[in-house]
């Protein structure tokens, strides 16, 4: 299925006049069609594309399926670990390792174990030909979490080759994101074989934990490294209000729940305090919540005005967000994507130069993003 966006007025109206309920999200940058490429996923969370063609797709539900061709394989790929799928957890993150094409590795992010005592998993394996082999487990969040939510789970390898890994708050362990004795609200840092670099920020800190790179954060779903410049950043959900934008730097804390734009679920505040010394303020930040998933840098040939532009997915929010940034600051933000009317879960720039969305429902989609004339 294909739906084609245009800046001309005269598509609206004749798409109106057929009946068609239409909500015309377009682009000031570029003018675009979406093409349906799979659909019938089970909340499809992460995906990553294969030297082959191939892409595979994780579903919350603890499968990782493959589209070939433009077609979804009736069978999954075999081989996974044992999966928690409740609340938010499930399989959620994949990552092919920079050195695929050698090695064949993909990493993956899923929650393990039962509703009351669970815990963040990474784990790779070597891929071929639909399956996983010598599934080997890099790291476990600690302590074990007593509920199925807020498990960050978002994977991305520095130019180093060492990879990054974003750790929620479990929602109830909130506080604990301050403190360094834990995996609460921390994006961590390892070699790619699960064994701590030498130069993580907090080795030499009494009771931390090595793997730490940065602290004080929420529910991480958004985790990109800049190519280019190096930046990492890292996006949060916040309550009720207070999605974060975050530029990462290693060693620093970045306010939660110390400091939030956001309120708790029942109105209260959390903090009386939107900024504090010794505390990292956001890049942007999003008052009410977008609820953001999935994130991308655009660097692609088929939209060069998007070109350098992060894309966030939102889910609350049933959009896209685009941001015109420069030099690491955020100078416009354009929402996309309205009409599909369907939550987003994921964003990412195919090696096509075409973005690819991930809708969150049971019957998910993938979506392509073309230029408006291909």
């Amino acid at each position: 299925m294909m739906i084609r966006v245009s800046l001309k007025a005269v598509v609206f109206a004749v798409m109106c006049s057929a009946g068609l309920s239409v909500s015309l999200a377009t682009s000031r940058a570029a003018d675009y069609t979406l093409h349906t490429v799979a659909e019938g996923l089970a909340f499809p969370w992460s995906l990553a594309f294969l030297p082959d063609g191939d892409i595979l797709v994780t579903e919350r539900e603890g499968r990782l399926r493959i589209i070939r061709g433009g077609d979804l394989l009736p069978d999954p790929v075999s081989g996974l670990p044992d999966i928690l799928a409740a609340g938010q957890g499930g399989l959620m993150d994949i990552r092919l390792h920079p050195d695929f094409v050698q090695n064949k590795l993909v990493y993956l992010s899923y929650a393990h174990g039962d509703t009351g005592s669970n815990q963040l998993r990474v784990a790779r394996a070597q891929y071929e030909n639909g399956a996983l082999s010598n599934l080997e487990v890099v790291f476990g969040s600690e302590p074990m979490k007593e509920t199925p939510v807020h498990y960050g789970a978002r994977l991305a390898f520095l130019p180093d080759g060492t990879l990054l890994i974003t750790s929620g708050d479990d929602f109830i362990h909130r506080e604990r994101a301050q403190v360094l004795d834990n995996h609460f609200g921390k994006l961590l840092r390892i070699n790619a074989d699960g064994t701590i670099p030498d130069d993580n920020p907090f080795l030499g800190t009494a009771g931390a934990r090595p793997e730490i790179w940065s602290y004080g954060h929420r529910n991480q779903q958004g985790l990109l490294v800049d190519p280019v410049s190096g930046r990492v950043y890292l996006h949060e959900h916040g309550p009720m209000g207070g999605d974060e934008l975050n530029l990462i730097d290693p060693g620093k804390n970045y306010g939660w729940p110390a400091a939030t734009y956001g309120l708790d679920y029942s109105g209260a505040r959390i903090s009386p305090y939107q900024e504090l010394p010794g505390m990292e303020m956001p890049v942007e930040y999003w008052v009410p919540s977008i609820a953001p998933g999935g994130m991308t840098l655009y660097d692609g040939d088929a939209f060069p005005a998007w070109q350098g532009d992060i894309f966030i997915a939102a889910l609350a929010n049933m959009t896209v967000r685009r941001l015109d940034m420069e030099n690491g600051e955020v100078r416009d933000q354009e929402t996309l994507f309205a009409e599909v009317q369907e939550r987003f879960r994921e964003v990412r720039t195919g090696p096509d130069g075409y973005l690819y969305l991930l809708t969150d429902s049971a019957d998910g989609r993938v979506i392509q993003v073309r230029p408006g004339n291909s």
